[in-house]
This record gives structure tokens, sequence and C-alpha cells, in this order.
């Protein structure tokens, strides 16, 4: 008797898997392709083996750095990129059509910028501008305004940019590139929040597995880098949270916001004042020497110190342009300037970005 009954069952599976086998053959099949290069020599990359991550979809690059994937039922899928002596890639692809994912751009292990700046621009920008504007199922901005309720008495937020913009992400691990997700940053909890496109499910990314990250502001259309504070030392010590690298170069400016909570001041009895408190966020501007992190100076005659035996140049410089040097825009300007005298300088941002 058993052994009907298992000969039953056998048969009701094999039912069950041939229409699970024929709907998966009857869906539409696509193919994937790209084209892998080196972003230090532009030199093509053989070799590199790609896959869709929890599938058998898998193709190895050739000698021209072209490789295809076929066969690939409309779905969404994590791509992986590993080759001997590369940063290894992610990306998030979502597969309705054939896919053609353009160049990418790869980077070796250990890779430092020829013009030995101060701040080696290992994030993505090359990957990240290609996804922004050429890239098929990464276009367009999917912008979600706003963030879960606060607390009653607790007005305003703790994202860096409440809304949700395209990142290029280098993270410790092997060096790992991550993309094709949309990202916010919580400054107080220093935390990643990463969505994938056309999706509501929401996950977290520690900082401090971050190494830096690059996303296309929504508003601007413009690319805003960020490194790790841990990598960075302010009196001989590593800090928690993100700098923006707002000109890099033989001396780097930096941005770091930070966020406090006002607490109310409202008077019952005189009915006056404020009745919530408030998150406050704020800019603070940093030079950098080296890895070595300084607080702007206040002083105008500190501040042009600071450029060493540039000083009266730039000073020279300020007046004739009536640059403000108590703005952020003026603190953008001078240091643009001063850098752009090194060999090797090239402009991060066209402008001034605020949060």
């Amino acid at each position: 008797m058993w052994l009907l009954k298992s000969i039953k069952y056998s048969l009701s599976l094999l039912f069950v898997l041939m229409c699970c086998n024929h709907d998966l053959l009857a869906q539409e099949k696509h193919s994937i392709t790209g084209v892998l290069k080196n972003g230090v020599n532009d030199n093509l990359i053989k070799g590199a083996v790609i896959t869709l991550r929890e599938t058998a979809f898998a193709a190895v690059s050739k000698d021209n750095g072209q490789f295809l994937i076929e066969n690939v039922y409309e779905n969404r899928f994590v791509l992986n990129i590993n080759v001997a002596g590369y940063q290894s890639y992610q990306a998030q692809i979502n597969v309705k059509t054939d896919l053609d994912l353009g160049t990418i751009t790869l980077f070796p292990l250990g890779y430092e910028a020829e013009e030995d700046m101060a701040l080696q621009k290992t994030i993505r920008a090359t990957n990240i501008a290609e996804l922004f504007t050429k890239r098929p199922n990464f276009i367009g901005g999917n912008q979600v305004f706003g963030i879960p309720p606060e607390p009653k008495r607790l007005i305003g937020n703790f994202y860096l940019d409440t809304k949700w913009n395209k990142a290029s992400i280098l993270l410790y691990k092997d060096n790992e590139v991550v993309e094709g997700y949309f990202v916010r940053y919580n400054i107080n909890s220093n935390n990643f929040e990463l969505r994938a496109d056309e999706a509501d499910l929401v996950s977290t990314m520690p900082g401090l597995r971050v190494q830096n990250i690059v996303w296309i502001d929504n508003e601007h259309n413009v690319p805003r880098y960020f490194v790790n504070g841990m990598d960075l030392l302010e009196d001989g010590v590593p800090i928690s949270g993100f700098f923006e690298v707002l000109v890099d170069g033989q001396m780097p400016l930096v941005r770091r916001t930070v966020a406090s909570i006002k607490e109310s001041n409202y008077n019952q009895a005189l009915m006056v004042g404020e009745r919530n408190d408030q998150i406050i966020k704020r800019n603070q501007y940093y030079y950098l020497n080296g890895k070595n992190l300084y607080l702007i100076p206040k002083n105008k005659k500190k501040f042009f110190q600071i450029f060493g035996d540039k000083s009266e140049e730039l000073e020279k410089f300020v007046k004739e342009n009536a640059v403000n040097i108590r703005q952020p825009s003026g603190y953008f300007t001078i240091f643009t300037q001063y850098n752009s005298s090194f060999e090797g300088f090239e402009p991060l941002i066209p402008k001034l970005v605020d949060n």
C-alpha cells in the first residue's frame, strides 16, 4: 500500500514540476550584454566571471571585454562581476527586455590615482554617471519625499537628504562596489538605507561597512562624493560619520553635517516659546592636510595663512573677485582656485550643492 501511495505522490510531484517548467519555458527570454574595461588604462578586461546571484546564469568576458548572458527570464537580479586583481562589482538589474549595460569600469585592487591627491577617487564616478544617463532600467528619479512619522514632540529628521538618490558604494570588505540602488543617509544612526528601483522594501547598511560613496543628487543632477570619517583624523582620532568632498586636490575642502536636538522652550504659563523639540542640522567645513582634519578658521588672517606661500596670491584673488570668505560658496571658490594651481587638478562638482 505504501508503494502505491509513494507512486501517486511521485506522479503528483512530477506533474507540478512539469507545470512549473512549462511556465518558465513559456516566459520570454532575454539577453544581458556589456563591456568591461580597466579604469586606469582603459584596457579591456577578459576572463572576468559575470553571474546573476542565486541563479545558474553566468558568462566570462572575452578578449574584447564583452560578455553575453542568454536566455534570462524577466525578473530582478543582482549582477556580480569578479576577476583576479580587481575590485569586485555588484549591481541590481531589472530584466524586462534585452539589456545592454554598456561599459562597466573596474579598478585594480589598491589603486591610487597618479595625481597623488590627498583623497583618492576610488568611488565610482564613471560608473554612476553611466548608470544615471545610459543604462536601461536605471533611468528616472523615482524620488520618495518625506520620512516615517517622527514622535509627536520632535520636529524634523536626521537624514542628510530625505530624497532617495541613485548611488555607487565602495565597501571596505574586498573593495566590493555596489550599484543600482537608491540610498539616503541617517546622520544620527550612521546608517545607509537602500531601496531598489520600483520597490518598497528598504534595507539598512551600517556606515562602518562603507569606505566611500557617490550619489547623483536628484534635485541638482550632479554627483556628490562622501568619505568615511574613520579614514580621517581630528586631533589624531578617527571620526564616526561621513564627510562630503567638495574640492579635491593638494588641500581638499570637506563638509560634515551634524544634527542635534533643540529642546522645547515653551512657557505654558505665558503661552510663549516653541512647543516642540526640533532637530537642527548644521554644516561644519574642514580642510585636509594629508589625512588630518582642521576646521576652517573664522579669523581672516588665519584663514589665508593655511595656504602658505600662496596666501598673498589668494588674498588678491578674493579682492579682485569680491569673494565672501565667510560663506560656504566663498570657501568653495577659494579652495577650487588654490587646488587648480597644482598639476592634475580635476573639479569634482561644478558648483556647491547645499543639503
